[in-house]
């Protein structure tokens, strides 16, 4: 577990989540990131979380200082985060914006699905890194938080995550032994000393 561990001060924790653990306890699984996290630091907080099959950075809280300033900077939108995704398909453009509005699909529990009257805005900017046959990688910077933001998004447009279970295509999701999701990149302002903070972690894909 200390493999995990990017960094620790008497305010942070940042840990490196592997795909398939949870951030906060599930209902019925309780092993998770949170839990090994307090067992290094008892007073550590979750103010984020990452998907189940999605890996990478995650930050805890360990101070009320800290928990109360991460809460604000999420909530504000000042922590500048990048993911890194390896597609199907070719993008049509090096860079770009997808803009699609989503909510639950009630129907299709836990998919979410395109709503545009009363889904929450979504916003995701990606950028090509590298193209490799009939797969692509790419920088995700997602503006917005919301649940399955980056899966859906790139499905809409054509360039479904490998391994994704929700909404690639069965030979998509067949051609990777693990959703090519990770959160790679965190950069904020430290809530106590107001320091510049830069992480970042590679993929195991």
């Amino acid at each position: 577990m200390k493999d995990w561990i990017i960094f620790e001060d008497e305010h942070l924790l940042v840990m490196n989540k592997p795909a398939g653990l949870f951030t906060t306890p599930g209902r019925f699984e309780k092993r998770c990131l949170l839990n090994e996290a307090r067992a290094f630091r008892a007073e550590a907080e979750a103010v984020h979380r990452l998907d189940l099959d999605t890996s990478g950075l995650v930050v805890f809280g360990c101070s009320k200082q800290a928990i109360s300033g991460l809460n604000r900077l999420f909530r504000e939108r000042r922590i500048d985060k990048q993911y890194v995704a390896q597609v199907a398909g070719t993008a049509a453009a090096n860079a770009g914006e997808i803009i699609f509005p989503l909510g639950p699909d009630r129907v299709r529990r836990p998919r979410q699905r395109v709503d545009w009257r009363t889904g929450k805005r979504a916003l995701t900017r990606y950028r090509v890194l590298a193209t490799f046959g009939s797969q692509t990688r790419l920088a995700l910077m997602p503006v917005t938080g919301v649940r399955h933001q980056l899966r859906l998004h790139l499905a809409l447009i054509g360039l479904p995550i490998v391994g994704c279970d929700l909404y690639a295509p069965a030979f998509v999701r067949a051609s990777g032994a693990r959703l090519m999701l990770h959160a790679q990149r965190l950069s904020f302002s430290h809530p106590a000393t107001n320091l510049d903070l830069l992480f970042e972690a590679a993929p195991d894909f």
